[in-house]
C-alpha cells in the first residue's frame, strides 16, 4: 500500500515524524575518542560530532586509542572491532581493567554482520554496539541512550562481569 494511504488511514507514522522528535544532545564540549583505522569513518564521525559541539580525539589503532584514553580519559569512546595491532576486543579489555578508564562508556563498531560480535562486545563490557554504515540519527540515538540527567554519557549497568578473559 502507498505510504500516503497508510498515513491517511492512521496505520503509518506521518512523513518525517521521526525527524520532528526532539533529540537530546549531550553537553557541548563533551570529549569523544574515536578509534578506527578507516580515515573515512574517522572523518564522517568527526564531522557529525563536531557539528554538534563535541570535541573529537582520534586514533588509527587500538594501542594508540588505549594510550590516549588512559592519558586523558574522554567522556565517550567509539571503538572499532577490526583494527591493526590489538583489535577492539583486546582494547576494550584493557580499558575495562584500568581504573582510569573503567567507567568511560564505550560504543563498539563493526561493518561485520555477525551477531556474535555484538554479543561478545556487550559481554566484555561495551555499553552499546553500532553496525557500519550508520546514519546520523543512529549515531545520536546511541549517544542519547547513554546520557544521564546532567547530559553526560554514563556506563550502562551490566548484569554480568565487565571483563571476560
Amino acid at each position: 500500500m502507498f505510504d500516503f494511504i497508510k498515513r491517511a488511514l492512521g496505520i503509518a507514522p506521518a512523513k518525517g515524524a521521526a525527524r520532528r522528535q526532539q533529540r537530546v544532545n549531550a553537553r557541548s564540549g563533551m570529549r569523544v575518542l574515536i578509534v578506527d583505522d578507516s580515515t573515512t569513518v574517522l572523518a564522517t564521525l568527526r564531522r557529525m560530532l563536531e557539528q554538534n559541539g563535541y570535541e573529537v580525539i582520534e586514533a588509527l589503532d587500538g594501542e594508540k586509542g588505549v594510550d590516549l584514553a588512559t592519558a586523558d580519559p574522554p567522556d565517550l569512546i567509539f571503538l572499532d572491532i577490526i583494527l591493526p595491532g590489538i583489535n577492539g576486543f583486546a582494547a576494550l579489555r584493557q580499558l575495562r581493567r584500568n581504573p582510569v578508564t573503567r567507567e568511560v562508556p564505550v560504543i563498539m563498531m563493526s561493518g561485520n554482520e555477525q551477531a556474535t560480535e555484538q554479543f561478545y562486545a556487550q559481554r566484555i563490557g561495551a555499553d552499546d554496539f553500532m553496525k557500519k554504515p550508520f546514519s546520523r540519527a543512529e549515531l545520536f540515538s546511541r549517544i542519547e541512550k547513554l546520557l544521564d540527567v546532567s547530559l553526560m554519557p554514563r556506563r550502562r549497568q551490566h548484569a554480568g562481569p565487565d571483563v571476560v578473559a
